[in-house]
């Protein structure tokens, strides 16, 4: 069994003229509903995230912050990042969605989960917005499952064309949490470079796959699988979740690395066999970047086809 979440409440988080808006979801949902439809996947309904479980991650200034600029009527919270008054309860209910997700696998009502949700969530720090993200989903998910449900050990698995800085940055000290990053070097941020592996008790269960533009398809999959089987042996995980970013598709109009639509089902084929080792197959995965709205969607039918694949 799979879960899909994904709602119309989505579409209300208005950004202006960003890339990341309400209409590079739209195929998407499209096609992800009609995979539901004739596969074995169940769409679930659920409720916005508690203030609780959100300042476990993020500071109580912060969250307060981003409710009040949000009533206020919006505008840039950040110098890339937008918000309209809807926004505050649209990035709630994606944070939700992230733990409903993580629940229901835990619990064992679903082995996997997918979570179409905005805004993204990656470089969302504790006290920071940026790069489109408000509150960092993937993280509110990893302290859930460690805090609440009792797991010891999670790994996520970032595969968007940006640096996760924002999760870096959270479980940097944390041994509790593997973090692997495969995103494009040099590109947009000055972080992800390979010397960046954590400290304290999180000592080498950071880890940054910087790859140069250019890189062959057949190569940037060779790396990835290598990476992430390395760090899973380490961390064994009990959960995994993956920062499900798809600009690095060669038509991406932000990002890019070359990748074509199938070769998402080939990462997350990588990810099941190791849930199937390590995570008694529990995998939540929640949508990060891709701007091409066709692309994206193409993407995530892949995605998700795989997904609830046997």
């Amino acid at each position: 069994m799979a879960l899909l979440y994904s709602d119309p409440v989505f579409l209300q988080h208005e950004t202006g003229g960003l890339p990341e808006n309400p209409a590079r979801i739209v195929p998407a949902v499209r096609r992800a509903t009609q995979v539901a439809l004739h596969a074995h996947c169940r769409q679930r309904s659920w409720k916005e995230i508690s203030d609780e479980r959100l300042e476990r991650v993020h500071a109580p200034e912060y969250v307060k912050f981003v409710r009040e600029f949000c009533e206020q009527g919006g505008g840039f919270i950040s110098p890339d990042t937008a918000v309209c008054p809807e926004s505050w309860q649209v990035a709630r209910m994606a944070a939700g969605a992230a733990c409903d997700a993580v629940e229901q696998v835990i619990k064992g009502n679903a082995d996997r989960a997918f979570c179409l949700i905005r805004p993204p969530g990656h470089h969302s720090a504790r006290e920071r917005a940026m790069g489109f993200c408000l509150f960092n989903n993937v993280a509110i998910a990893a302290r859930l499952a460690i805090d609440e449900l009792e797991l010891e050990r999670v790994m996520i698995i970032d595969w968007d064309v940006h640096h996760g800085d924002g999760t870096q940055e959270l479980f940097w000290e944390d041994g509790q949490v593997g973090f692997l990053s495969v995103h494009r070097a040099s590109f947009c941020q000055n972080s992800g470079f390979a010397e960046e592996i954590g400290s304290g008790a999180g000592l080498g269960t950071n880890v940054n796959l910087p790859l140069e533009y250019g890189i062959s398809r057949e190569d940037y999959l060779a790396r990835f699988t290598a990476a992430a089987e390395e760090l899973a042996e380490k961390v064994r995980p009990q959960l995994i979740l993956i920062s499900a970013g798809f600009d690095a598709h060669q038509a991406d109009p932000v990002g890019s690395l070359g990748l074509e639509s199938e070769d998402f089902a080939r990462l997350t084929r990588v990810v099941l066999d190791l849930a199937d080792v390590h995570a008694e197959q529990r995998v939540v995965s929640l949508l990060e970047g891709g701007y091409n709205p066709q692309a994206l969607a193409d993407c995530i039918e892949h995605h998700l086809l795989e997904l609830v694949s046997n």
